[in-house]
């Protein structure tokens, strides 16, 4: 029987202390019961009986109760089966919306591949096998162009500061729970700081304009080559709408009727299919895929049942500092997303192309390419925590292939660094990456990913050594703590999104599409994803 617990705190201070890292928040300090005033009360289940709760069980629960773990921001998310949603889901499998017909939004970003692409670094247009999506995807010329992994879309309507690695679109009056629908947002088309008039509706909508304006994602080479970002997008929307420019460039254009459903107008394809619009109902559709039902979750609302007693080992070193013995997880991923969506330095191994400047093209500064601030070099946001059982590879260039391995770099980054890449160069873990390990030369591919990756574990070493850096130092878990840690991880993610059967609402029929290039996807093995 799955208990429900109901008792009040009576967990030890140090717990308290550990779970925010360093000292008591002033705000905690006057609620917190003296030793002599803890009470003596044994939990109870819903019928009255009382249950058999282990040390684990009434350690997590307290922490719960003291921090309110479970409480999270009401927000205004719609369902899959709204309208503008079954639009958005539309047009974002279709490769109408690539500059050249042959990469569409869900070619980095697809259900079954956790809501990214399974790559450490994607493969937008260009592709060997366009409809070929995931592990096996290749660019025709070789070696991926995009310079990062991509992220999930999984959940982004709980992101409320920032989207992107480096939040280069993000909220500039940041209102939680709100998905930057309140305030003013600013994008790479307006300055640092500056807000963009056309951002549209919130943070989601705001990003889903810029993956159509890359070159290496879905733009290419040709198509409005030398344009500006909202000349491009115009010359899109006029071939989605079959008007001005675009007029016959699809043979099969069902688009005004979808609109006009969706919308509920029936007005011209000129006044309804305008970017604007297009990028609302991307963000309408990305803003329905809420996967938050994980087991952690199921806990935390009374099934003492969802986590094993090696999960919730594994919560209590998550919530615990490293001077208490635990991980310090929790200083840096916290909330509903498990992210303070802040922007940190851990220094995960660095490869690809990159996203640095001259002579350091290959780096990737990080927030720095946006702030313009040094300080800010090799920062990135903080990355979710859910549903990573599918989100593999990880980091920001998708150079960790297992939780194990982001665990152990945690640990010690330095160590993590060196053992990636090696004494012997035949040793390097690029090699190891699904993408990369059938290239005959994958240790010689990106040459100075190695230097690079050295200059932010010393960029990292540093801030910690000026106190200003949240991952700690000391670190000690063992084989078995790892183990327990890295089961807790996979406790956050959702079962939906580890089934098809669950994510079909999220997915078209091939007989569903508005054109001729909905984008139909299939794994290397040929099976439709």
């Amino acid at each position: 029987m799955h208990q429900i617990l109901k008792f009040k705190s009576v967990f030890a201070v140090g717990v308290v202390l550990s779970l925010v890292g360093c000292q008591l928040p002033e705000e905690l300090a006057d609620v917190l019961p003296q030793e002599d005033q803890i009470e003596d009360e044994q939990p109870v289940d819903a019928d009255g009986r009382d249950p058999v709760l282990s040390a684990l069980d009434l350690q997590l629960a307290d922490l719960i109760a003291r921090f309110n773990l479970n409480a999270h921001p009401q927000r205004d998310l719609p369902s899959i089966q709204d309208a503008l949603p079954q639009l958005g889901k539309k047009l974002f499998f279709t490769k109408s919306l690539g500059g050249q017909f042959d990469s569409a939004c869900v070619t980095c970003h697809h259900p079954s591949l956790g809501g990214a692409d399974g790559l450490s670094l994607s493969v937008g247009v260009d592709a060997s096998l366009p409809d070929l999506l995931g592990p096996g995807r290749e660019h025709k010329d070789g070696l991926p162009l995009v310079p990062r992994n991509a992220p999930t879309i999984f959940n982004v309507g709980l992101w409320d500061m920032g989207l992107f690695h480096d939040s280069r679109v993000e909220s500039l009056n940041v209102v939680p729970g709100t998905n930057g629908i309140i305030g003013d947002i600013r994008t790479p088309d307006s300055d640092f700081g500056v807000a963009d008039i056309l951002s549209g509706n919130n943070l989601t909508s705001a990003q889903a304009a810029f993956p159509v304006t890359s070159v290496e994602e879905m733009r290419g080479n040709v198509f409005e080559a030398g344009s500006d970002n909202n000349v491009l997008r115009d010359h899109l929307a006029a071939r989605i709408g079959d008007y001005a420019e675009g007029e016959n460039a699809l043979s099969e254009n069902g688009w005004l009727t979808e609109f006009q459903t969706a919308l509920g107008s029936n007005a011209s394809a000129e006044e309804l299919i305008s970017f604007e619009n297009i990028a609302h109902a991307l963000g309408e559709y990305e803003r329905s895929m809420v996967f938050t039902d994980h087991p952690w979750q199921q806990y935390m609302d009374g099934n003492t049942d969802a986590l094993n007693e090696n999960e919730k080992a594994g919560a209590v070193l998550f919530f615990t500092a490293p001077n208490e013995g635990g991980a310090g997880c929790a200083a840096c991923h916290n909330g509903q997303l498990f992210s303070d969506e802040q922007h940190h330095v851990v220094a995960f191994p660095q490869i690809g192309p990159g996203k640095g400047d001259g002579v350091n093209a290959d780096d990737d500064f990080g927030r720095e390419r946006e702030t313009g601030v040094t300080t800010d070099r090799y920062r990135f946001r903080t990355g979710s925590l859910l549903n990573l059982n599918v989100t593999a590879p990880y980091g920001h260039s998708g150079s960790l292939e297992t939780l194990e391995d982001v665990v152990r770099h945690y640990i010690n980054p330095d160590r993590s660094v060196d053992n990636y890449f090696g004494d012997d160069r035949r040793q390097n873990e690029i090699c190891r990456l699904d993408q990369f390990d059938q290239l005959a030369d994958c240790e010689d591919i990106y040459p100075n990913a190695q230097e690079n990756s050295e200059l932010a574990v010393n960029k990292l070493q540093q801030e910690q050594n000026a106190g200003i850096s949240r991952l700690a130092r000391g670190i000690r878990l063992n084989n078995t703590e790892v183990d327990q840690l890295v089961l807790f991880l996979k406790a956050l993610t959702d079962p939906c999104v580890e089934n098809r059967d669950c994510l079909s609402d999220w997915i078209p029929s091939a007989d569903d599409a508005a054109d001729e290039h909905q984008l139909n996807a299939v794994n290397r093995n040929g099976a439709v994803l």
